[in-house]
């Protein structure tokens, strides 16, 4: 790669260079870590192959970093954003229509970078303001928080049954506490990767309280093909239209989190991406990168906040490094032992981690809000942010025939709406 004449004196490593060896692969091997606990969280939570999920992500980034022309240091891994909608269509109609839905979603990012080749990006911010982005964000993780509190107290048991169990929220509430200390005690290369010790240390209290099975990991073979399973794959090719309704939607969501992290990747680096390699170009390759997870299997794929913050902690920001770290989750999906290791992993440990993950990403949402000094005295924006809330923590859902669209989704779509129908002030408003 062609090295550019501007260089970022604040970066220990800039861009477009790239690291010795050793070194390399110890900077690589941070960014796998500090996205690996959410990146296979998703998988588990939705029911979809670990192996799978890792090796998507990679491969999506790969993807991502090559429409970018190797401008935008920026890894991709499985969006929280989905996961009620995944849960919903795996029950219902399992992988292919997961599969789809990520396809989907990848369409809708495709269509749109088409739309700001031609247009510009202003439209963007009229229909997505932060009056229904923060709310929706919010939605997000306050929407999954019965899931993983029903995870820390129940047992699932074989007659498909749940018990409650003390030893269960023992453990969530062990998991919980450790990842808090480990979140605010923790510094250097420890500091960074909180979620992923949360998850080892839980996993040994499971271990120590006697509920995990680790015959499966016995069983496993070390070097495995993971269990691709999509329409093009494993399954005839089916249309599932509850999945594109119930996840075309949500690419909103994920789209203002894109737009956002690459604000923030801007004044990181010192560049202008919107006008290098431009934002029809980075919306792209996040929805080529999509539309390749769909293919292999894995949930849709997003930018990731944690490794900018590694970027920023680090001042390594060196797309080789990104590189390397896609490489290396593309491989760890071919370890069978570990997707095993990863799946024995029990409920309450997930239901720990949930507790703070799902809270980060509400509380990212009021964050949206704050922010941007969103004016609550307005009835606007007092009813915008209500009926979001209210719909899609409700969990609402439309049906009609096969068709169903999801709280979130339902949600998202009334937010966009009532953002642009209703007036700026209400007439009881009116002077």
């Amino acid at each position: 790669m062609k090295k550019e004449e501007f260089r970022n004196e604040d970066a220990v490593i800039d861009i477009h260079e790239r690291p010795s060896g050793i070194k390399w692969l110890g900077l690589s091997l941070q960014h796998l870590f500090t996205m690996f606990g959410a990146t296979v969280l998703v998988p588990i939570l939705v029911g979809i192959n670990p192996g799978i999920a890792l090796f998507s992500s990679g491969l999506g980034t790969v993807v991502y970093l090559c429409v970018t022309r190797g401008k935008i240091p920026a890894y991709l891994g499985s969006s929280f954003a989905f996961i009620a909608a995944m849960q919903m269509l795996m029950k219902e109609d399992g992988y292919p229509a997961i599969a789809l839905g990520a396809l989907t979603t990848g369409i809708v990012y495709l269509i749109v970078s088409m739309i700001v080749k031609k247009a510009g990006s202003g439209w963007l911010d009229k229909l997505l303001p932060a009056i229904v982005v923060g709310p929706v964000v919010m939605v997000i993780g306050l929407g999954l928080a019965a899931n993983a509190a029903n995870q820390a107290m129940f047992q699932n048991m074989p007659d498909g049954s749940q018990v409650y169990n003390v030893k269960y929220i023992a453990v969530a509430m062990i998991t919980l506490i450790l990842t808090i200390i480990f979140n605010m005690y923790l510094k250097g290369f420890l500091g960074l990767i909180p979620i992923l010790l949360g998850i080892i240390c839980g996993y040994i209290v499971a271990l120590l309280f006697g509920i995990v099975d680790t015959k499966p990991i016995a069983d496993a073979a070390w070097f495995a093909l993971p269990n691709f399973q999509t329409p093009f794959v494993t399954y005839t090719p089916k249309f599932y239209l509850t999945a594109v309704i119930t996840m075309a939607p949500i690419a909103f969501v994920t789209m203002t989190e894109h737009i956002g992290h690459l604000m923030v990747l801007n004044k990181l680096t010192k560049r202008n991406f919107y006008e290098n390699p431009g934002l029809h170009k980075t919306l792209m390759g996040d929805g080529l990168a999509q539309i390749v997870a769909g293919f292999v299997g894995g949930p849709p794929v997003t930018s990731y906040g944690e490794n900018i913050g590694v970027l920023a902690i680090t001042r390594v920001h060196s797309v080789f490094v990104i590189g390397g770290a896609a490489i290396l989750a593309m491989v760890l999906g071919f370890v069978g032992k570990l997707s095993a290791l990863i799946q024995s992993i029990p409920g309450p440990v997930i239901a720990g981690i949930s507790f703070i993950l799902f809270g980060v990403i509400a509380s990212s949402g009021l964050k949206i809000l704050i922010d941007n000094k969103v004016d609550f005295n307005s009835k606007r924006n007092l009813l915008i942010a209500s009926v979001i809330l209210v719909i899609g923590i409700g969990g609402l859902t439309f049906k009609a025939g096969p068709v169903a669209v999801s709280g979130m989704a339902l949600a998202t779509v009334f937010g966009i709406v009532m953002n642009l129908v209703l007036p700026k002030v209400a007439k009881s408003e009116e002077e």
